[in-house]
């Protein structure tokens, strides 16, 4: 669900705030007394004296400067002050941290934010252990809050330079400027028409079972959607991203189930929503480059059942033929059932590096795939169709790989997608002259964000890329139906879809 992504956003907001600490040496014993602002837009350095203060009323009294701001901004100074200093971090922050310590998904975000804080003199520790050991002293301390784990960070002095602030926003913005302009001179399709949009509301019956696999130690829990009238003997498998679960997902499924299709919305127990509470919870790490692997092999597992007779027998399904649909991490592991192969070359050579003109958030996820990067090209000859909807990519993939591909693909990218941004994510691995650009499409939403796109099941709309999913996979399924992905009419009047295909 969408609230549990955010709960987890929180925490690593809050994490990011206190990674303030996140470059300190393990030789020094003192305690930081001494923190550095510099905001270049203002062209203002502010030094705040940390010793003795507990509160922002005490930060204020140590510092002259602040007295005096605060008082210009009718103490708007101190507002802000406790509001970021000395506002209390949430407990299980702790615990995120103690499970994450050495983890590549921490190492990742503490690299990101070596750009914005520095501890004079010290070497990095993108390990998260400092950062741990500096947290839960000030919550034994009873200080549970960002000045207060700032007050018991090794090291004399520490600045945050706010230009970096900047810096991601502009390269951000640079990653997605291509994709505004294929936008901006492309042509919208045509809307649904209203029929088809909302013919998801009915005709279809839902059951939750449970499957076993041989590659997890628990069952698979799954979403089964069938038709109500005639099917049509085609089945779709959907995918949920990270930290999500089938029931985001859902409205894709009802309108496919509709319209003929037996639907199957696994969960993927290493990396849902259950996976995410017992992180936040600290009884978990955050989920191991095994899932990589697993979540496609969960797919193919289910085909295997369906093949045998084991999952979803008496029902006539043509299993040569199969459509999966992926959002996220989810769209991912469709690319990988496609048979797009994995490597770790670019995630060894670009991993390293804050100031990557292409890094965006995805590389965080991406470069914690380092270890499993080369076990993850698990093709499914069975998948012979694919919508994957801001999949996390550029690193992971090698494009070279793109005409071996046994499925063919439908690229959606949001223009205001901040987590997976559609440039360098989608447009760059569909350009003229790359191996992928080999008869699959890249659909552009304008206006569409990671989180905006997706189809719940309380969702009383009518799924945005519904009609568009169903398009598409009728014609590469040969579905007989006048809804074909060619034939027009799949598009969206509130957030446009633009082909761009053509415009690469």
């Amino acid at each position: 669900m969408t609230f549990l992504f955010h709960r987890w956003v929180d925490g690593v907001r809050a994490a990011a705030l206190a990674s303030v600490v996140t470059f300190l040496g393990a030789g020094s014993v003192s305690a930081v007394e001494q923190l550095k602002i510099d905001l270049p837009l203002l062209d203002v350095s502010v030094s705040l004296n940390l010793k003795g203060a507990g509160t922002a009323a005490e930060l204020i009294e140590a510092n002259p400067d602040l007295q005096e701001l605060d008082r210009a901004g009718d103490g708007s100074v101190s507002r802000l002050l406790a509001q970021f200093l000395t506002a209390p971090l949430p407990q299980r922050t702790s615990s995120v941290l103690e499970q994450s310590v050495g983890h590549p998904l921490l190492e990742q975000a503490l690299l990101a934010a070596s750009e914005l804080v520095k501890v004079e003199g010290l070497p990095p520790d993108t390990s998260g252990q400092m950062l741990s050991d500096a947290l839960q002293a000030a919550y034994r301390a009873g200080e549970p809050h960002l000045l207060g784990l700032l007050r018991r960070v090794p090291g004399e002095s520490l600045s945050i330079d706010f230009q970096a602030l900047a810096f991601y926003a502009k390269r951000l913005r640079a990653n997605q400027d291509d994709a505004l302009a294929l936008v901006q001179t492309g042509t919208s399709m045509a809307p649904a028409p209203t029929s088809l949009a909302e013919s998801g509301s009915e005709g279809w019956t839902r059951a939750e079972i449970r499957f076993a696999v041989a590659h997890r130690s628990e069952p698979l829990e799954i979403t089964l959607l069938t038709p109500e009238g005639l099917s049509n003997g085609k089945l779709v498998v959907i995918s949920h991203g990270l930290w999500d679960e089938p029931d985001s997902f859902e409205g894709w499924g009802r309108l496919l189930a509709a319209n003929g299709y037996t639907v199957l919305l696994p969960s993927h127990p290493g990396s849902d929503a259950d996976q995410q509470k017992d992180l936040l919870s600290g009884a978990a790490a955050p989920p191991s480059s095994e899932e990589l692997r697993f979540r496609p092999l969960d797919v193919s597992a289910l085909l295997d059942g369906v093949q045998a007779g084991t999952l979803l027998s008496g029902q006539q399904i043509a299993i040569d033929d199969v459509a999966v649909v992926g959002h996220s991490w989810g769209a991912t592991a469709a690319l990988q059932l496609s048979g797009l192969q994995t490597t770790s070359r670019k995630l060894k050579t670009r991993c390293q590096d804050p100031r990557d003109p292409d890094r965006n958030l995805s590389w965080v996820l991406q470069c914690s795939w380092l270890s499993g990067a080369d076990q993850g090209s698990l093709a499914d000859p069975r998948v012979k169709a694919a919508v994957v909807v801001s999949p996390p990519m550029r690193l992971l993939f090698d494009e070279s790989s793109g005409p071996s591909l046994q499925a063919k693909v439908l690229l959606v990218s949001g223009t205001k997608d901040w987590v997976v941004p559609a440039d360098p994510e989608a447009v760059v691995p569909l350009q003229g002259g790359n191996p992928l650009a080999n008869g699959h499409r890249l659909v552009l939403a304008s206006g569409g964000s990671h989180f905006n796109l997706w189809a719940p099941a309380d969702q009383k709309e009518a799924p945005i890329l519904g009609p568009m999913i169903l398009a598409w996979i009728n014609e590469q399924l040969a579905v007989p139906s006048s809804h074909t992905f060619s034939g027009g009419g799949w598009g969206n009047a509130s957030v446009p879809l633009v082909d761009v295909t053509g415009q690469l």
